[in-house]
């Protein structure tokens, strides 16, 4: 999931699972520990696959504009990075030459990197704007879950060392989820920011826009 939505959950989630319990051994006395990932339950929620797959449709053009030019740009930026590898391997290089040559393919990247971001502009606006409808859900989602496996403290896989499949209740988070909100907007409405959950969602959903591709690693001294 994008950046935007890992500051989202730990936001939205605001540790409500640890907070209801001072530590471990009392978690255990008041009702047992598990493990949630929340980034997944988000992400298998119906709204959120939902709006992936409208993103995809009414986004279109954008998404394929994004792509062509990705490639363009990548294509232009890749001879000259090899340039600059090879360059650089020479007995004896000139490394005026090379300095030379490695800012003008950074200029390059960093033209190409601004131009993307703003061809995927209205994308990422429609995917944070569906993401953070359905992550305002997500505490009470997460309280509800909680509530109905009589958990008194979540803990993030990466914070386990070793934990059995039982324990791990994503799936019931998403399943709350599911019963919260069944669908999202992915027009975001006139003045729209991310972090704005106060704003009213409209109906409809949208899809995840292509991730931006990866940028030439040229190598300095």
């Amino acid at each position: 999931m994008k950046s935007f939505h890992k500051a989202a959950v730990m936001a939205a989630a605001s540790i409500a699972a640890i907070s209801m319990a001072p530590g471990l051994a009392n978690a255990q006395a008041a009702g047992g520990v598990a493990v949630a990932n929340l980034d997944q339950a988000v992400e298998r929620s119906n709204a959120y696959v939902l709006a992936v797959n409208q993103i995809k449709v009414t986004y279109k053009a954008q998404i394929d504009a994004f792509d062509a030019r990705s490639k363009a740009l990548n294509a232009e930026l890749q001879p000259l990075a090899v340039a600059f590898d090879n360059a650089r391997k020479q007995p004896n290089a000139n490394q005026t030459a090379l300095q030379a040559q490695l800012k003008t393919l950074q200029d390059k990247d960093q033209a190409r990197q601004r131009e993307l971001a703003n061809l995927y502009q209205p994308i990422g606006r429609a995917q944070q704007y569906a993401e953070e409808q359905v992550v305002t859900k997500l505490d009470a989602a997460l309280k509800a879950a909680m509530t109905a496996k009589r958990v008194a403290l979540v803990l993030a896989p990466q914070a386990t060392v070793s934990y059995q499949p039982a324990v791990d209740i994503t799936n019931d988070i998403t399943a709350e989820l599911n019963k919260a909100v069944p669908q999202v907007g992915i027009v975001p409405p006139a003045g729209w920011q991310p972090g704005g959950q106060g704003q009213a969602a409209a109906p409809g959903a949208a899809p995840v826009a292509p991730a931006q591709p990866a940028k030439p690693q040229p190598q300095g001294r």
